[in-house]
């Protein structure tokens, strides 16, 4: 089963695909550009699929897989091909998901990113989070952060994974990165952990849980540079659900912990192009005096406002305002700019060039953008 899995993730990657998909009792799919995709007619048994995790895992994490009823782990094949895979019971069997990890680590003027966001890595306390839901490229944009601060740094690293997905090699830095599984029980213990081992900066693979949160608060608040990821939409909700994981008698105090440390918020989301690609839609918050207060006074509905009148002292913005620019470069049409807007009555207003931040773009052009890997159609 392990030649016919390496098959299927071959013709994935040369489909410029980005998740496999194996199910008990279904023929074999493919994500590619946002869209599943049946790849050839094999339909899979509960006992193919039970003879693929045999096959691709340990005794241990075969045990576990059976203990837990899911089991995430990465897979290699080759020298270039890493995947990150998660196995699960479901009604029928077993079934499988395999996301690709690009080996290479781009840079974040490859991946298109605002400049803004290059700041982030000059930083040197304090809580840093990239949001957006599963696949939008959030642990992209912190490897290339990572990287940055690699080659231009001399600091110690520590990154805590489930499982481990960009492998950095110590360049200026001093890199550790642990594996939830192979290397710690879970996130709260190796955070808790990593405070005793004399870190510059603690990436945290994603805030699960309360005591997560917490203990990452913490770090950032005595002279550490935390990165951690949220499955959040934009900074307003972000904000708001990790007040809210706390009790009514902790908020005011998270609140307050949160405005001091919070240095800025990546969310971001992959919107299609008219070429069948991807690019990605990016709201920045950035730390200002008046982001602060707007914190810690429980203001957060003020928030959007802030970053929309920031963009030009900041760099801050919105997503309708990075919806709105891709719309005026040419790579997205009417409807899906208003499709994926925040506010789209608002956001038919400013096509019109009714309202702020209405003004035309003259250099509006129809580039484009290879953004997270995913190749733009032939047209």
């Amino acid at each position: 089963m392990e030649e016919k899995l390496k098959l299927y993730l071959r013709t994935m990657i040369s489909h410029n695909g980005s998740d496999l998909h194996l199910k008990s009792g279904s023929q074999v799919r493919v994500r590619v550009h946002g869209v599943l995709k049946v790849l050839g007619k094999d339909e899979l048994s509960a006992e193919m699929m039970d003879k693929l995790a045999q096959e691709i895992t340990t005794a241990d994490q075969y045990e576990k897989l059976q203990t837990d009823r899911n089991l995430d782990f990465s897979y290699v094949m080759g020298e270039d091909s890493r995947f990150r895979v998660n196995f699960f019971y479901q009604m029928d069997g077993l079934s499988a998901v395999f996301r690709i990890i690009p080996v290479k680590i781009l840079t974040l003027d490859e991946l298109n990113l605002p400049p803004v966001i290059k700041t982030f890595a000059e930083i040197q306390r304090g809580l840093v989070l990239v949001t957006g839901v599963t696949g939008s490229g959030k642990s992209t944009t912190l490897a290339a952060i990572l990287d940055k601060i690699n080659r231009e740094s001399k600091k110690h690293i520590i990154t805590v994974e489930d499982p481990i997905e960009f492998v950095h090699k110590d360049r200026g830095c001093l890199i550790n990165q642990r594996g939830i599984g192979p290397d710690a029980h879970s996130f709260s213990d190796a955070l808790r952990a990593a405070l005793r081992e004399d870190p510059d900066i603690i990436l945290v693979g994603e805030m699960r849980d309360l005591e997560t949160i917490d203990i990452a608060l913490h770090a950032a608040n005595t002279g550490h540079l935390v990165f951690s990821t949220l499955h959040t939409l934009d900074a307003k909700e972000t904000i708001d659900r990790i007040v809210g994981m706390f009790g009514n008698e902790e908020q005011n105090r998270i609140r307050m912990s949160l405005a001091s440390v919070l240095e800025g918020v990546i969310s971001q989301r992959l919107i299609p192009t008219k070429r069948g690609g991807r690019v990605a839609g990016i709201e920045v918050l950035k730390k200002t005096a008046r982001i602060e207060q707007l914190i810690a006074e429980n203001r957060d509905a003020e928030i959007p406002d802030a970053l929309f009148e920031g963009k030009e002292i900041y760099g801050t913005q919105t997503f309708d305002q990075a919806l709105l620019d891709i719309f005026r470069r040419g790579e997205i049409t009417e409807e899906i700019a208003l499709e994926y807007a925040t506010n789209p009555s608002d956001m038919k207003l400013k096509m019109q060039g009714v309202g702020k931040g209405a003004i035309v773009d003259e250099h509006a052009h129809e580039k484009e953008v290879d953004v997270f890997g995913f190749k733009e159609d032939e047209a």
